[in-house]
Order: structure tokens, then C-alpha cells, then sequence
């Protein structure tokens, strides 16, 4: 039967003219260490290169004196040939001046004194391997980074690239005749040039898209791109966050924090919703558009900065400047290119494609799959208006694939408001149940009829038995009544 296979121990190298010390030093380390003893330099130096092919000697302990030099003049010899062997001194006289030209000249790991205690001694020499150890791992590393540098320089420059498609223009999605191609031209125009940029629109429309769009389409790009809200704060927490502050500010400041416009330094900062803000802190945000510079709370001195800033409302600012509400001179400051961003009910076009992109999305972040939409489904999400825009039309894709139970997303998973939407022939009518209907009473009655029975059918997915049954009707009268309204499934 074969041996078992016996690991390679670290070599240790022992060097002193007193073969007794060398014997102790032996026996206090042989269990863990291979030893090697020497009595002097020369020797020291022939084993060091016999073992070098073999896996070297990775620890030496030296005495200071030896016959024709010293310890730390052999050492550091050594350390030009044998550079990564951890040196320790061992010495029976404390002489500071040897001490400070070990570590400076010979880079001595640990100066030990005699007499040494035999514990004290295997510690000592088990952390230095360990020092070791850590210095050929960090050699490895520091090898493979360079290796890997241009490969980790691709990948980040393809992920920089796969970011500027995500949230560049590529990102808006849109189609060929959509009301966003004028914005998007305008995108292309000024995102070069250091101007401020205000973007107007209703709420969801996807005003921070634009924002990021402008951002990875300037010089500012490979920058910080960071977000405030404005409406969210009250002005002091608001100017903390913007412009940082210095421990014992205010309550509760217990370390100094920089602000969203340090962080955002030589990049873009977009702050949303700033037709919320109040006067007075409509004052500090126009002192430091105009001068670039700003003051943390509770500091002394002023820090410049070099951002480029672009707003965002959802209300009409310029009611708001003539009611007084904004400040003139702060509005003329942001709005020095003004955007604005339609709603999704002026954009029906757009909505196939970026329905589409939502569910792709959705499907990543709930990780569930479909097939896509059914054809009624996509039917009545083109028809819906969407008060609430992108976000509205985002939060309706996640709740219905979260509720599929098939492959394809079908009508019935549809909330009421969207299923009541018109198609077909009855699409410029607005079917909500009790608000908008128009004409007489008989018009809107058919109305209202025709809602109820649409609703029916998508809810027995186009099964006119079912459906017919559900409204007490004949399958000649649900038929009747399909025809006349538009209803009947292309």
C-alpha cells in the first residue's frame, strides 16, 4: 500500500555560528517548518541557491552577528537577489542603529531578541509565513489585472456603449410619425452645448427619460447623472441633499455629508418636479446656477462646481411667474432651452412599441415569461387614453403579467377603465360608464350597451354562447348587436 502523500512544509532558513542555537531553533520549528541551518554567510547563500529551482526558502532568520559581516548586511543582499523570502533579525544586543537599518536597508520583517521563548518564537515565524503567503497572492492578483486590463477595458466600454443605447435616444422609444421626433431633434441639437434644459410635460410621460437622453448625449456622458426631487422635501432636508452639509449643521448632522452637486461634478444634475419648490429656496438653487458655486450648510467657505442642470414640471411655470409663485429670473435661468414631452393620448402610435418594450421589462423583473399580448389586448391598450401615461401603462403590464395564468396576455386581465376603452368603429367615442358620453339619450344609451356587451365578450374571451347567456340574449341578438356597434372580433 502507498504511502500517503506528505505536503511540502515551508522552508525555513536558520543562520547562526552557535550550532547549540542552531539545534534549539530546530527542534522548536521542525514539526511545522522545513529547517535548514547554516553558520554562516557563505553557506547561507549556497542553500538559498540550491533550494531557489526547488520552491525556495521563504523564511530566513538571521543572526546579527557573524563571523566576517552582519546579519543585516547579509540581508540585504538577500533581499536584491531573493526579494520575496520574509528576513527576520535575531539579536542578543539592542542597538537602535542596526535596528533602523534592518528595516530601512534590508526590509526586516521582525527584530527578536535573545533569549526567545520557544511559543513566542513558532508565532512569530507562523505570521511571517502568513506574510508570505499574502505577498505572492497579491503578486498573482496584481499579474492577472494586468493581463486583464484590456479585456476588463472592453467590457467596460461595451458596457458603456449597451448603457448610451439604453438611455440615449435609442431609448425613447417611438415611432416614425410620433410627436416625440420633434423632441428627440431637439435633443440632438443642444445635449453638445452646456445650456439648461426645462422639460415640461404631465405627469409619467417619461420626463426623466428625456433628461437621461440629453445627458448620454453630451460631452458630459461618461459622468455622474444624478436625480433630485424636489417635491418630495421640505426646503432644509432639500438643501441638505443638494448641497451637503457639515456635521453639527442642524439636528441630527452627526458626519459631514457632500451634496448631490459635489457628486455631481462635472456631470449633469436633473431635478424633477421643481415648479414644488418654495421662494426661498427658489433664491439659493438661482445663486448657484448663476455663479456655479454654492455654501454646505454649516460651512465656511463656498465649493465651486461644474454642473450642467436640467429641470423638470408638470405644472405651467409661467402661470406660476406671472401669479408670482416663481420666480421670474429663475425660470428665465432653467428654461433656457424649454422641452416639452406630449402625453401618451396624442401619442397612439407609440404605444405597440413601447407596450411592448414594457413587457420585456416586466418579464425581467418579475422573471415570468409570455407570449405577448392577444390582439383584443393590444387593442384596447392602443384605444385607452392613459391619464396616467408611461407609468400608468408600466403598472397595468406588471399586474397582468403577475395575474397571467397563459401564455398570451389576454383581454380579461385588462383593469375595467382600460377594458371600457372604444375599438373599432366606436373608437372616437369615450365609453366610460357615466362621464363623457355625448348626444341624446338614445346615443347614449347604445353607449353604455355597447360597453357592457364588449366587456362581456372579452370576458368570456369572444365566446358568444357564454357571453349571449351572460346578457340574456339569443346568439341571433348578440350577433345583431355586434354588427351594429362595431364589435365583432377581426
Amino acid at each position: 500500500m502507498n504511502a500517503p502523500h506528505k505536503l511540502k512544509l515551508p522552508a525555513v532558513l536558520v543562520i547562526d555560528d552557535e550550532v547549540r542555537s542552531q539545534e534549539a531553533l530546530r527542534r522548536t520549528l521542525e514539526e511545522d517548518f522545513e529547517v535548514f541551518t547554516a553558520s554562516g554567510a557563505e553557506e547561507a547563500q549556497a542553500i538559498l541557491e540550491r533550494e531557489a529551482p526547488l520552491g525556495g526558502v521563504q523564511i530566513i532568520v538571521c543572526d546579527q552577528r557573524m563571523p566576517g559581516t552582519t546579519g543585516v548586511q547579509f540581508l540585504k543582499t538577500v533581499r536584491s537577489q531573493f526579494p520575496d523570502a520574509v528576513r527576520i533579525i535575531l539579536s542578543g544586543y539592542t542597538d537602535a542603529e542596526d535596528i533602523i537599518a534592518g528595516i530601512n536597508e534590508a526590509g526586516i520583517y521582525q527584530y527578536l531578541l535573545k533569549p526567545w521563548q520557544p511559543e513566542q518564537m513558532l508565532l512569530t515565524l507562523k505570521s511571517a509565513y502568513s506574510v508570505y503567503r499574502l505577498q505572492q497572492e497579491n503578486q498573482r492578483l496584481s499579474l492577472e489585472v494586468r493581463a486583464a486590463e484590456p479585456v476588463l477595458k472592453k467590457r467596460v466600454e461595451m458596457k458603456y456603449e449597451r448603457v448610451k443605447r439604453e438611455f440615449g435616444l435609442d431609448g425613447l422609444i417611438r415611432a416614425q410619425n410620433s410627436p416625440l421626433n420633434p423632441v428627440c431633434q431637439m435633443i440632438e441639437k443642444v445635449a453638445p452645448f452646456d445650456l439648461s434644459v426645462l422639460i415640461s410635460g404631465e405627469s409619467g410621460t417619461g420626463k426623466e427619460m428625456v433628461a437621461r437622453a440629453i445627458h448620454y448625449c453630451s460631452r458630459r456622458a461618461d459622468k455622474a447623472f444624478v436625480i433630485e426631487n424636489c417635491g418630495a422635501l421640505p426646503d432644509q432636508l432639500l438643501e441638505a441633499e443638494l448641497f451637503g452639509y457639515k456635521r453639527g449643521a442642524f439636528t441630527g448632522a452627526y458626519e459631514d455629508r457632500i451634496g448631490l452637486f459635489q457628486q455631481a461634478d462635472g456631470g449633469t444634475i436633473f431635478l424633477d418636479e421643481i415648479g414644488e419648490t418654495s421662494p426661498a429656496f427658489q433664491v439659493r438653487l438661482l445663486r448657484v446656477l448663476q455663479e456655479g458655486e454654492f455654501r454646505p450648510l454649516g460651512a465656511a467657505r463656498s465649493v465651486s462646481v461644474d454642473v450642467r442642470v436640467i429641470a423638470a414640471t408638470n405644472r405651467d411655470l409661467e402661470a406660476d411667474v406671472r401669479d408670482g409663485r416663481f420666480r421670474e429670473d429663475l425660470y428665465y435661468r432653467l428654461a433656457t432651452v424649454p422641452l416639452h414631452v406630449p402625453p401618451l393620448r396624442e401619442r397612439p402610435m407609440d404605444i405597440p412599441l413601447l407596450a411592448n418594450r414594457l413587457l420585456e421589462a416586466s418579464q425581467r423583473v418579475l422573471g415570468k415569461s409570455c407570449d405577448g399580448f392577444a390582439s383584443e389586448t393590444a387593442a384596447s391598450i392602443v384605444a385607452y387614453r392613459w391619464p396616467g401615461n408611461v407609468r400608468e401603462l408600466q403598472n397595468e403590464i406588471l399586474r397582468m403579467l403577475a395575474m397571467a395564468e397563459t401564455p398570451r396576455l389576454g383581454a380579461e386581465l385588462l383593469s375595467p377603465r382600460v377594458l371600457r376603452a372604444p375599438v373599432g368603429e366606436a373608437q372616437e367615442a369615450d365609453l366610460s360608464l357615466l362621464a363623457g358620453l355625448e348626444g341624446g339619450l338614445k346615443e347614449r344609451m347604445d353607449q353604455l350597451e355597447a360597453q357592457v356587451v364588449k366587456e362581456a365578450l372579452i370576458r368570456h374571451r369572444y365566446n358568444k354562447s357564454r357571453a349571449a347567456a351572460e346578457l340574456g340574449l339569443s346568439r341571433v341578438g348578440l350577433r345583431n348587436k355586434l354588427e351594429r356597434y362595431g364589435l365583432e372580433k377581426k
